[in-house]
């Protein structure tokens, strides 16, 4: 076994494929890898800047009704292993009594230069899909085919060798000479990020990049073994190399784009959207109904939110609809900089109103939560999950999604930030209730001293557990293994049948 090993390996590293294997791999991590960290530290600043300008005009409003607080999603530094939807959803989303947020809601900070923009799918992981399967294939394709095409396997089963240990100690050397530029890049890679100063990876971060790296000589075994299978069965290394380079043009460039192109029209959403948004229109309906009773029955008379009171500034209250997020909120709100004092006997009972205004718009927001979370799920969550299984048909699709869960880059991680915003929302809420800043006077006017907001709860969000992580990721890991399994019993049952 140790022979046939060695001698495999010898045949191997002394092909010109390793060697262009080892250049190019090095060559496109390392190149991919400068510009992405360059990214990635454009992005941060881009971050910071948006924290800091968030966080002064919630210092500089002077009512608690317009103090819109707007949250901030950090850039993930591991995304540079793969981008996934790190860069393609909103990381800001703005905190409001009068809608709970979502992923739908969110919007971007900061752009990437143009020149930036050319390398947005060039992430690490994009270099090994693409070069390190077709790589595997060229390893594989003259295996078998090659052999059996000079004479060689004949010779060689004449010796009392098992066609196992044939197998084992082909598939083994070629692994082997893979795994080389695979590490060499990879820790070139990580020599570039840990050099610079604005990335920061912690004791799990090098776990999360231990599974990829994992998830990599899985997904290489997959396409090493498909080409193995080949050269097992067609015999002649002419017809092994035309029907790899095909079955490697299908499962890594054609059949992704296919399905994405061949469901969008598919996933209609439409009808549903409509009903959806009927449903969440009549409970905001509801709602409005509530507040005009409660202007009619109250001790001013008319329907005036102003209540007759003298003042400069603005007073709003409006309803929002925006149907690509299934959005129909009430937002309401009132800044008087200046009331006069003929107004002074009218002011509670503004405060009066608000006092009652506000927990009704919360618990509103609450009850069309309810149908829009499940309009989501239906409308864009589902839809997606459709595209990733049927993706998943290929092991591109598997690699993709075990590695953006390794990164954390994911959609489950991405909408761990919103499940984090929704939660500093109620803090939020409970912080005005303690406040009792819903009827008081600086809800909507701050002629009597500006709002102190220094006692605001801050928001933080930290990346998910690397067990989360083990957690997501060991789905796609598993049945990368299976598929590994399955090809070489598959290969091991076809070569022992075959007659030399």
């Amino acid at each position: 076994m140790l022979t046939l090993i060695r001698r495999e390996l010898l045949d191997n590293l002394m092909t010109f494929r390793f060697a262009a294997a080892v250049f190019i791999t090095i060559l496109l991590v390392v190149a991919n890898t400068a510009v992405l960290i360059k990214n990635y530290e454009q992005r941060l600043e881009s971050y910071n800047t948006a924290v800091k300008t968030h966080q002064q005009k919630v210092r500089d409003t002077k009512t608690y009704s317009v103090g819109d607080i707007v949250v901030d999603r950090a850039p993930n530094p591991l995304s540079i292993f793969n981008v996934g939807l790190d860069k393609r959803l909103g990381n800001q989303v703005a905190i409001h009594h009068g809608f709970v947020p979502t992923l739908w809601d969110a919007e971007m900070h900061g752009s990437d230069t143009t020149f930036l923009n050319i390398f947005f799918a060039m992430d690490i992981v994009f270099v090994f899909e693409v070069v390190l399967s077709l790589m595997a294939l060229l390893f594989a394709y003259d295996a078998m085919a090659g052999e059996h095409e000079s004479g060689t396997l004949r010779l060689l089963l004449t010796h009392p060798i098992r066609r196992s240990h044939i197998l084992f100690g082909k598939y083994m050397s070629a692994m082997a000479c893979l795994l080389i530029p695979l590490l060499i890049s990879l820790s070139l890679a990580l020599i570039l990020l840990t050099s610079t100063g604005s990335i920061f990876l912690k004791t799990a971060d090098f776990l999360r990049i231990g599974g990829i790296v994992l998830s990599s000589v899985a997904y290489m075994s997959v396409f090493y073994l498909i080409g193995l299978l080949i050269s097992t069965v067609a015999r002649r290394t002419g017809p092994a190399l035309m029907f790899s380079m095909f079955v490697w043009g299908f499962l890594v460039l054609v059949y992704p784009n296919m399905i994405l192109v061949a469901l969008e029209p598919l996933h209609d959403s439409a009808p549903r959207t409509k009903s959806v948004f009927a449903q969440i229109q009549q409970i905001w309906e509801n709602f409005d109904a509530e507040r005009k009773a409660f202007l009619t029955n109250d001790p001013v008379p008319g329907e005036s939110t102003s209540f007759g009171i003298g003042w400069v500034g603005t007073n709003f209250e409006r309803f929002r609809q925006d149907s690509t997020t299934l959005r129909y909120d009430y937002k309401a709100g009132a800044r008087f900089d200046e009331i006069d004092e003929r107004s002074q006997s009218k002011v509670p009972y503004a405060q009066n109103y608000y006092r009652f205004l506000v927990p009704l718009t919360i618990s509103t927001a609450e009850r069309t939560w309810i149908v829009r979370s499940q309009g989501l799920k239906d409308i864009f969550v589902h839809p997606a999950k459709i595209d990733r299984t049927l993706l998943k048909l290929s092991p591109v699709g598997v690699y993709d999604a075990a590695t953006q869960a390794w990164a954390g880059t994911d959609l489950l991680s991405i909408q761990d930030f919103f499940d984090a915003a929704r939660h500093y929302r109620q803090t939020v809420i409970d912080y005005f209730y303690d406040k009792e800043a819903f009827g008081a006077r600086q809800w909507f006017s701050a002629d009597k001293g500006a709002v102190d907001w220094r006692t605001l709860p801050q928001f933080s969000v930290e990346r998910s557990d690397i067990g989360i992580n083990v957690k997501r990721a060991l789905p796609d890991l598993f049945l990368l293994l299976i598929t590994n399994i399955v090809l070489f019993i598959l290969i091991f049952l076809i070569f022992m049948k075959t007659e030399i």
